[in-house]
């Protein structure tokens, strides 16, 4: 494998797969129904992004010299609504998704989230649980919004925080922005009745590879679970390199030399991303994602939603199925639930054609060249 990705410097459009033609003896109990792909690989767990837009130009995500101000960033007509996100949410539970993430850009950027929000939260499994609801966001607006979340129905928050240091984390985000007021949204939503979130740490050799320990320790002793993130290969626009990755071991290992030694513990589900542990006092929690050490392929459960209504069945795709067309066009005598109904079906047919593992097979990929269609970008689709 080589040591590099070459940067893409022109600006990412979305490409569209070839449509699915449906069979027209398509019954109405085939819209509905647990899904697996063709590695049997259930779906479960859809994440959102409600926005392409974030307050944030960190240099893994989002770098300055290509999100620029002359960034062609989506139109609001381009967006689908929250009504037309919750018709989508509808199917796709009735498929079996039970966990639902929103995503960005940075989604708290989203005029009106709390609203959204709590049209998702009306919404039951097929055995009449409610949604497991959760936001990904990187804290900057969370003070002010952590407590009209929780009212809106939100279950869960994580947000992104890669230093404790001022100085390296106004590099990493580019903005200026300052860890304390990260902190006070942590706090804010604590007060709010968060009782645990998820704290992720994207891991770059070069940038903050000290920051490990210091995180480590100032977690520690909290209810909150820290996650290290390989810092991964997603979209064409980071200038991604091999040798910036820290994988998992060196970082346990780091830890240990610290004199912080954890011990594994079971996963709660086969699909879950990160590798449990705790600290072996049993002060806390610590999760690592490993996709580029260790990859999880075989038991990914997620579809992904992008803002204008894309269907991705990879965080490293460079193609979609494009969802929002079938939302907004439909026969003249067609209700919505038969539009819908379609909707559905094609949603079955796309998952039942899933083969994507590309963790797997990045080793076999050569990214010395530039793709036709470059990796949808993270800022796009989020995490």
């Amino acid at each position: 494998m080589t040591d590099k990705f070459i940067p893409i410097k022109s600006t990412f459009q979305p490409v569209k797969l070839p449509e699915i033609v449906l069979n027209q003896s398509e019954s109405r109990e085939q819209a509905r129904g647990y899904l697996v792909d063709r590695m049997q690989r259930p779906l479960q767990d859809l994440r959102i992004s409600v926005t392409d837009r974030c307050n944030f130009r960190c240099t893994y995500c989002m770098p300055k010299e290509i999100f620029n101000k002359d960034y062609p960033y989506l139109p609001q007509s381009d967006l689908l609504s929250f009504e037309e996100i919750v018709r989508l949410a509808k199917i796709f539970v009735a498929h079996g998704v039970s966990k639902i993430r929103l995503t960005g850009g940075e989604p708290l950027l989203r005029k009106n989230l709390e609203d959204l929000i709590a049209m998702l939260s009306t919404i039951r499994t097929s055995r009449g649980d409610k949604l497991d609801l959760s936001l990904t966001t990187n804290g900057a607006l969370l003070a002010k919004k952590a407590g009209i979340l929780r009212e809106a129905g939100l279950s869960r928050i994580t947000v992104s925080l890669d230093a404790l240091s001022d100085p390296v984390f106004k590099k990493m985000n580019d903005v200026d922005f300052a860890v304390s007021d990260v902190i006070e949204g942590i706090q804010a939503a604590e007060q709010a009745g968060f009782s645990s979130l998820k704290i992720n740490m994207v891991v770059k050799k070069t940038s903050n590879l000290q920051e490990v320990v210091p995180m480590a320790a100032y977690f520690k002793n909290s209810p909150h679970i820290l996650r290290f993130i390989e810092y991964m290969d997603v979209g064409s626009s980071n200038g991604w390199r091999l040798d910036e990755v820290v994988p998992t071991h060196d970082i346990i290992q780091l830890l240990a030399s610290a004199g912080m030694r954890l011990t594994s513990l079971p996963a709660r589900k086969a699909s879950e991303t990160a590798e449990r542990f705790q600290h072996k006092d049993g002060s806390g929690e610590v999760g690592f994602i490993s996709s580029v050490s260790r990859a999880f392929c075989s038991e990914c459960s997620r579809a992904r939603l992008s803002t204008q209504g894309m269907l991705y069945t990879c965080l490293f795709a460079n193609a979609g199925y494009d969802l929002r067309h079938h939302l907004r066009t439909r026969d003249n005598l067609a209700s919505i639930e038969e539009n819908d109904l379609k909707i559905s079906n094609l949603v079955g047919q796309i998952w039942h054609q899933r083969a994507d593992r590309y963790s797997e097979l990045r080793s076999q990929i050569d990214t010395t060249s530039q793709p036709e269609n470059p990796k949808i970008e993270m800022s796009y689709i989020g995490g």
